[in-house]
C-alpha cells in the first residue's frame, strides 16, 4: 500500500507539472552525473520521469569528477551538472566560469575518504610519516577539500607529499597494488576496493568535528538558465519528489543501484551515509543568510584560490535559489 500511495503522489505531482506546460527554448537537456553515487533521482531518470516532466528529452553523462563536469559545461555539452562537488564549482567560479548553483543535490559524511595502507604502519597517531610518501589524490574534487583538511587536522604539510591526480577508481588501484601509501576518493566501489587493503585516516565523527562539511550541488550554466528557467524549475521539483518518495518507500534500491553500477548492498551502504535535503531544508539550513552554502563556498573559494584564479569578493552572485520557491 505504502508503494501505491507513494506513486500516485510522484505521478500527481508530475501531472501538475505537465499541466503548466514550459516555454521551451531547446528539446533537448544534458545533464551531468555520477556513477557509484547512488542518488533517488535516479528512479525518476531510469523512469523518464524527467522527460515526461519536462517536455524534452533528457540525456544524461556520466562523469569521473566534478572538474571534468565544468569542462563539459564549459564547451557547451551539458547544461545542468546534478551533485557536482562544491570544491569543482568553487574552482569554476574563481575562474569566472559562467555557472550557478542552483540547489543542493546530497550531503554526506564518509562517502568519500582517505585510505592509508594497513602495512604503512601509519595512523593519525603519526599521520606526519606521511611526509616524503606518495598519495593519490583527485586533484580540486571534494576529496581533494577532505585530504587538506584532514592534513591540516593532522598536523601534516603537504607540501612534503608527493600527491598523484587520479580519479578515485585509478587511485583505489594504486592503493591496492602499492604505487601510493594512502588514497583519497569517492564512490562505494572504488572506496570498498581501497578498504580492502587499509582503513580511513579520520573517522566520520572525526571528519565532521574537524570541520570538513562535505555537500555536492546542481550548477546549472548562466545561458541555460536563462533561455530555460522553466525548466531548470521542472528538473529540481522532480529530483525533490524524488527525494521524498524514496524516504516513504526504498523498495526501487535495486532501480537505483543497477544505475550507479552498484551492488543493492553497497547502494545501501553508501546512502545510509547520505542524506537529501527537502527544498526546506535547503533554504532554512543552506540558503538562509550565513548559511551552510555561501559559507562553505566562501571558504573553499579561499582555501582553492590561485593567482591566475584568485578568491571572489562575493560568492553569493553565483548563487540563485529562485528556483527552488
Amino acid at each position: 500500500m505504502k508503494a501505491n500511495r507513494t506513486s500516485r503522489h510522484l505521478l500527481g505531482a508530475l501531472s501538475v507539472l505537465m499541466a503548466s506546460a514550459p516555454v521551451l527554448a531547446t528539446d533537448r537537456v544534458n545533464v551531468a552525473y555520477f556513477l557509484e553515487w547512488a542518488t533517488p533521482n535516479q528512479i525518476a531518470k531510469v523512469e523518464r520521469a524527467f522527460d515526461d516532466a519536462m517536455g524534452v528529452e533528457v540525456i544524461w553523462t556520466n562523469f569521473g569528477n566534478g572538474g571534468a563536469m565544468t569542462e563539459a559545461m564549459l564547451a557547451g555539452d551539458i547544461d545542468i551538472a546534478y551533485s557536482q562537488g562544491l570544491t569543482p564549482f568553487a574552482n569554476a567560479v574563481n575562474a569566472n566560469a559562467p555557472i550557478k548553483m542552483v540547489g543542493v543535490a546530497v550531503a554526506y559524511g564518509a562517502a568519500d575518504d582517505c585510505i592509508v595502507r594497513d602495512d604503512a604502519g601509519i595512523g593519525k597517531r603519526n599521520a606526519n610519516e606521511l611526509e616524503g610518501r606518495t598519495v593519490a589524490v583527485p586533484l580540486n574534487t571534494m576529496a581533494d577539500f577532505g585530504f587538506r583538511m584532514t592534513l591540516q587536522t593532522l598536523g601534516v604539510d603537504a607540501n612534503a607529499i608527493t600527491i598523484v591526480d587520479q580519479d578515485p577508481a585509478d587511485a583505489a588501484v594504486s592503493l591496492v597494488d602499492g604505487s601510493v601509501v594512502m588514497a583519497c576518493g569517492f564512490g562505494e566501489n572504488s572506496l570498498t576496493a581501497m578498504r580492502e587493503v587499509g582503513q580511513p585516516l579520520l573517522s566520520a565523527e572525526e571528519k565532521a568535528a574537524a570541520g570538513i562539511t562535505s555537500f555536492d550541488i546542481i550548477s546549472v550554466t548562466e545561458s541555460f538558465l536563462q533561455d530555460n528557467p522553466d525548466l531548470v524549475r521542472i528538473f529540481l521539483e522532480v529530483t525533490n519528489e524524488a527525494n521524498a518518495a524514496f524516504a516513504a518507500d526504498d523498495s526501487k534500491i535495486d532501480v537505483i543501484a543497477a544505475d550507479a553500477g552498484m551492488t543493492v548492498e553497497r547502494t545501501r551502504t553508501q546512502m545510509a551515509g547520505f542524506a537529501f535535503p527537502s527544498v526546506e531544508e535547503q533554504l532554512n539550513d543552506y540558503f538562509s543568510d550565513n548559511g551552510l552554502a555561501l559559507s562553505m563556498l566562501s571558504f573553499m573559494g579561499k582555501m582553492f584560490a590561485t593567482e591566475q584564479h584568485p578568491a571572489l569578493d562575493d560568492y553569493s552572485v553565483t548563487i540563485d535559489t529562485d528556483y527552488l520557491r
